[in-house]
C-alpha cells in the first residue's frame, strides 16, 4: 500500500475514529487503526470492539492496500507534522513509513486480516434526522444516564422508535430525562434499543450544529449512524429498560412556575457550600416565594430567596442539586414548570410554555 496526501486530509478522519481506540487493550490490534486504501479513497477504521468508527476520505491511491497502524502514535506524528505538509504513507512487510519533507517515521503493522469489523451487519429503519435536532435530543438526556451501574441496561440511552416519533429516556433510578420528537420514521411498530454511554458519548462529539443529517438503522444487536463520510455502528444493550411511562407522574397539586435561568443561578449559588459528599439542597416553598437552604458538615450555609408564582401553601423538600441543575439546564424556554404532590414524592420538571421535554428526580432525606 502507498498514498500521498496532505496532512489535513489524513489528520482529519482519524481524529474522528480515534475516539474508539481505548488506551489500554488486551489484545493488540485493537490499539491500531485500519487503513483501507482503494479506488480513489481511504478508509480508516478503529474499535474497541463495543463501537466501531469508520472515515472515508477522497485521495489518490498510488498502490491500493490495506494495513493496521499504531493509531495513537500516528495521530501524534500527524499532529506534529506541518500544517500544509505533504504526507506519504507506504508499506513494506511488516513495516510502515509515514515521510513528510526532512521527516521520517518507520512504524510496526498488524496484519488487516485480524482486524476485528462490523462491515456486513444487516440493518433496517432508514431514520433521518438534521444533526443538530439529534444532537439537542441527545444533550437534553444523555446526562441521566447510570455510570457503571450493576443494572447494567441503566448505562445507557433508550432511544424508542415508534411511528412518527423518535424518543429518547436516560435514568439512573433516582432521575429520569425524556425527550421526544414528532417525525416521519419508516417503521410500522415501536421498537427500543438501548445504546450504552460510549456509544453515545462518541456520536454527541460527531454531530455537528446543522442541517446535515444522520442517518439511523437499527439491527438485531446493533446501532449504526451514518453523518456524511463518517460512520458510527455501535452493539446494544442486552436488556429490559424500566418502564418510563410508569416513573413519570402526573402534573402534581403544587405547581411552581420561576425563571429558569434565575432557579438555576440561585441554586448553583446556594451549591458552592457542599461538599462532594453531601450534594442535598433543602428547597422552602411559600406563596410567591422560593428559598434555597443548604449546609455542610462543617456547619457552613447558604440560603437565597427568589420570586415564583405559586400558591399552594408552605411545603419543604429535599433535592441533589446536580439533579436540579442539570434538568434545569437541559431545558429550553425561559419558565420552568416544577411539580409536586408532596414532600415525600417525586418532582416533575418541564418547560412552563409545554414542551416534549421532561424530567423527574426523587426527593432526598435532609
Amino acid at each position: 500500500m502507498k498514498l500521498e496526501a496532505k496532512r489535513e486530509h489524513l489528520l482529519k478522519p482519524l481524529q474522528s475514529v480515534i475516539g474508539a481506540v481505548e488506551r489500554r487493550q488486551t489484545l493488540p490490534i485493537l490499539s491500531n487503526v485500519l487503513l483501507t486504501a482503494q479506488d480513489g479513497h481511504l478508509t480508516l477504521t478503529a474499535t474497541d470492539l463495543e463501537v466501531e468508527l469508520s472515515a472515508r476520505v477522497e485521495l489518490p491511491v498510488e498502490t491500493p492496500g490495506a494495513i493496521t497502524l499504531p493509531a495513537r502514535k500516528l495521530h501524534d506524528i500527524l499532529r506534529a507534522l506541518p500544517e500544509d505538509g505533504a504526507v506519504t504513507v507506504s508499506v513494506d512487510g511488516d513495516k510502515a513509513t509515514v515521510r513528510c519533507g526532512r521527516s521520517r517515521f518507520m512504524l510496526m503493522t498488524l496484519p488487516a486480516s485480524d482486524f476485528p469489523t462490523l462491515e456486513d451487519l444487516p440493518f433496517t429503519g432508514d431514520i433521518r434526522l438534521p444533526q443538530r435536532t439529534l444532537r439537542i435530543l441527545i444533550e437534553r438526556t444523555h446526562f441521566a444516564m447510570a455510570q457503571q451501574d450493576v443494572r447494567y441496561y441503566l448505562n445507557g440511552l433508550l432511544l424508542e422508535v415508534a411511528p412518527g416519533v423518535v424518543r429518547l429516556v436516560a435514568t439512573d433510578g433516582h432521575r429520569l430525562a425524556f425527550q421526544e420528537l414528532p417525525t416521519e420514521v419508516d417503521v410500522t411498530e415501536p421498537r427500543q434499543v438501548i445504546v450504552p454511554r460510549k456509544g453515545v458519548m462518541e456520536l454527541m462529539r460527531l454531530l455537528a450544529d446543522s442541517d446535515a443529517e444522520v442517518a439511523l438503522g437499527l439491527g438485531a444487536n446493533h446501532i449504526r449512524l451514518v453523518l456524511g463520510d463518517i460512520r458510527l455502528t455501535s452493539k446494544l444493550i442486552d436488556g429490559k429498560f424500566p418502564d418510563y411511562q410508569r416513573v413519570i407522574p402526573p402534573e402534581g397539586g403544587r405547581v411552581v412556575i420561576a425563571d429558569r435561568m434565575a432557579l438555576r443561578s440561585a441554586l448553583a449559588r446556594t451549591g458552592i457550600v457542599l461538599s462532594d459528599k453531601t450534594q442535598g439542597i433543602r428547597l422552602q416553598l411559600e406563596d410567591w416565594i422560593l428559598r434555597t437552604q443548604a449546609q455542610n458538615p462543617d456547619q457552613e450555609e447558604a440560603e437565597e430567596e427568589i420570586e415564583i408564582n405559586y400558591n399552594g401553601g408552605p411545603m419543604e423538600i429535599g433535592f441533589n442539586v446536580t439533579y436540579l441543575l442539570d434538568a434545569l439546564g437541559a431545558l429550553g424556554g425561559e419558565l420552568a414548570k416544577l411539580s409536586f404532590s408532596d414532600a415525600a414524592s417525586s418532582c416533575l420538571i418541564e418547560e412552563a410554555e409545554g414542551s416534549s421535554s421532561k424530567h423527574v428526580i426523587m426527593p432526598m432525606r435532609l
